[in-house]
Parts: C-alpha cells; sequence; structure tokens
C-alpha cells in the first residue's frame, strides 16, 4: 500500500470528521445535504460486505468500520437528533435519477455476475455521484457554511490522491481496475469547478459572523 493509499484514506476521514464534527458542535445540520449522506451510507453498506467473508488487513478492517460508524451516525443525527434543523426544502435533488442508471449499469458492466461482486461494482458507480445532492444544494442557496467547504473540499482530496495511488499502482505493479478509474475520474471532474473555488475564492465572499461563503454559479450541476 502506497503513501497516495495512505493519504487518500486519512483525507477522506478528515472530511468525514469535520462533518460530523460540524453537526454535533452547532447541533444543526443546515446546509448539508441529507441525500448525499444517504448515499454514502449506502456506498459503504454494499463496498463493505466483504467484511464479513474477505480479511485483507487490521488497517482495512478498522477503516471499514469506521467509515460505516460515521456514516450511519452522519445519517442519524440529520433525520433523527437533529432533523428540525435540516433543510429539506432546499435538499431536493431526485435520488432516482442517480440510483436507476447506477443500478443498470451495475448488472452491465461488471468483473462477474456475482452478487458481492455486483454490490461493489454498484458502490463504485454510486459514489461518483453521490455529492451530486450536496453539490445541487449548495448551487439552489448559493452559499455554505465554511466547514461544508473544508468538508467537499477533502472529499476532492481524497479522490485526487485515489487517482494517484492508481497510477502508482500501474506503475509499480501493472495493476489497474478499469471501472474504480474511470468512475474516480468522473467523480473527480464534479469537484472541478469547487477546487478552484476553494483555492482562489476569487469568486467567494466570507461572511465572518454567519461562518458561510457565498457563491455564486459555482456548480454546474
Amino acid at each position: 500500500m502506497n503513501v497516495f493509499r495512505i493519504l487518500g484514506d486519512l483525507s477522506h476521514l478528515l472530511a468525514m470528521i469535520l462533518l460530523l464534527g460540524k453537526i454535533w458542535r452547532s447541533k444543526c445540520c443546515t446546509g448539508i445535504s441529507g441525500k448525499s449522506q444517504i448515499l454514502f451510507a449506502l456506498v459503504f453498506t454494499t463496498r463493505y460486505l466483504d467484511l464479513f467473508t474477505n480479511f485483507i488487513s487490521i488497517y482495512n478492517t478498522v477503516m471499514k468500520v469506521v467509515f460505516l460508524l460515521c456514516a450511519y451516525v452522519t445519517v442519524y443525527m440529520i433525520y433523527g437528533k437533529f432533523r428540525k434543523t435540516f433543510d429539506s426544502e432546499n435538499d431536493t435533488f431526485r435520488l432516482e435519477f442517480l440510483l436507476v442508471p447506477v443500478i443498470g449499469l451495475s448488472f452491465l458492466e461488471n468483473y462477474s455476475f456475482t452478487p458481492l461482486e455486483i454490490l461493489w461494482t454498484f458502490s463504485i458507480y454510486l459514489e461518483s455521484v453521490a455529492i451530486l445532492p450536496q453539490l445541487f444544494m449548495i448551487s439552489k442557496t448559493g452559499e455554505a457554511e465554511t466547514i461544508t467547504t473544508h468538508y467537499l473540499f477533502f472529499l476532492g482530496l481524497y479522490r485526487a490522491l485515489y487517482l494517484a495511488n492508481w497510477i502508482r499502482r500501474y506503475q509499480t505493479e501493472n495493476f489497474y481496475d478499469q471501472i474504480a478509474v474511470v468512475s474516480g475520474v468522473v467523480q473527480t471532474i464534479f469537484y472541478c469547478d469547487f477546487f478552484y473555488l476553494y483555492v482562489t475564492k476569487g469568486r467567494c465572499c466570507e461572511n465572518s459572523v454567519a461562518g458561510t461563503v457565498s457563491v455564486t454559479n459555482p456548480f454546474n450541476v
């Protein structure tokens, strides 16, 4: 396992912890797409079913369990503990537009037609588009809390590091996973506008009192 994989995992974990910490400290989940969090929980659930059938390493097992816990705790806080602060009026992306084609593609393009393999493929395809409800919500409201932009940044960084990991593995191991790489590239593309705004802030205006970032047409979704 190379350094890009480890840094990618840590960036992914940091993104989830930042989001959880934001919700817990503020007792509020305004500006966070519950639909994106449901999709991420579904991604981890369908991908990590091999926890019961295949042991790779202690690191691998611990990370899978932590990701599952973080995902489901986040969903619980949004739809359970702090549901009164959930902005359902702006979290309106229609999930069937993502789930139906992803399910169909999972049956058509996979490495073997077995339940676990189809579910793993489904999780890869779904992860590539799971952030769209969050990006759509931000584009609809025109603003995001600063901590939410940090969350998105580290999610994007995780994906960029994983692309570097795949390049490294191809060079050193001659390993190439077409489904994962293509889906990862698609997912990274969705973050491109956001990365530009995050780094340059040329089109953002910080509100130091509310802790929000006002955005003008930042996402093409």
